[in-house]
């Protein structure tokens, strides 16, 4: 699969459809040219039902849709019909996606080919670790503590189970693996785009205004990988700080929507896919 020379490569993240203002703004997502792909950083909604719309009604406008899950997608919500916890719910969204035609970090890498290309398209799902620590900390079980005295907690604490791995440290390690064996297996003469729901550097979790909350953004383990597998730009979302950073001379573009109580503040609205190629 290859970009056509006329589209662009956009993309999106953080839409949480289960907010009708925010179902309203991706019903009216519409790309400019049928060649015209969108990635999605995930965070798309808690239900399985939402999700499959949502992906459903974008694969149907976008010549192609690319989606790396957040951790929204992967809660077990008590209101969702699909109950499955931890890995085997991530493989169900995978197959999910693959029915509606969507590319997921399980298939195979396309190559985008318009404008800014070419460069290989990578979805990523890397999870976090409690290594984004927070001042005063230098353990897990310390983090949390600071985290609960500042009346910050993530929902993943209740909703997001990693089975069959003990962790979600866990889970993250493997997916770290797994991520590695698929990236070191790009063609080294190719740039990549890298998207992933989390950071891949702690520097943009700096700007939280909650700093507790950062060990639920990431792992220091991804830290090099915009460098390591020439990212000519790197993909991301979960802050709902949408925004436009360098590290080490690589672009990085947080893409969320976030919550309608979050972009009604901003100036930038309606809402639009940031462009990433061309650059």
């Amino acid at each position: 699969m290859s970009g056509a020379a006329t589209g662009r490569l956009l993309a999106v993240s953080d839409l949480h459809v289960a907010f009708n203002e925010n179902r309203d703004i991706v019903a009216g997502l519409r790309p400019e040219s049928a060649d015209d792909w969108l990635l999605v950083a995930g965070d798309v909604g808690e239900k399985s039902t939402d999700i499959e719309w949502a992906l459903g009604t974008l694969r149907e406008r976008f010549g192609t849709v690319v989606w790396a899950p957040g951790n929204h997608e992967l809660w077990t919500h008590p209101a969702d019909p699909v109950q499955l916890r931890g890995e085997q719910r991530y493989r169900h969204l995978v197959s999910l996606c693959r029915g509606l035609g969507v590319l997921t970090p399980e298939d195979p890498y396309p190559i985008w080919r318009g404008a800014g290309g070419p460069a290989v398209v990578a979805p990523l799902f890397v999870l976090y670790d409690h290594t984004f620590l927070p001042p005063g900390a230098t353990t897990k079980t310390e983090a949390i503590a600071l985290a609960l005295s500042a009346g910050v907690l993530c929902t993943d604490e209740l909703l997001l189970h990693p089975d069959p791995h003990p962790s979600r440290e866990a889970w993250c390690q493997a997916r770290i693996e797994q991520t590695l064996r698929r990236l070191e297996a790009v063609d080294p003469a190719m740039p990549t785009v890298l998207i992933n729901h989390f950071p891949l550097v702690r520097d943009p979790t700096t700007v939280l205004r909650h700093p507790e909350f950062a060990q639920w953004c990431g792992t220091v383990r991804s830290a090099a990988w915009h460098l390591r597998f020439r990212a000519r730009a790197v993909v991301y979302g979960h802050l709902h700080i949408p925004r436009t950073t360098w590290h080490d001379g690589v672009r990085f573009e947080e893409v969320s929507l976030g919550y309608p109580s979050e972009w009604r503040r901003r100036p930038s609205r309606p809402y639009a896919p940031r462009q990433i190629l061309p650059g």
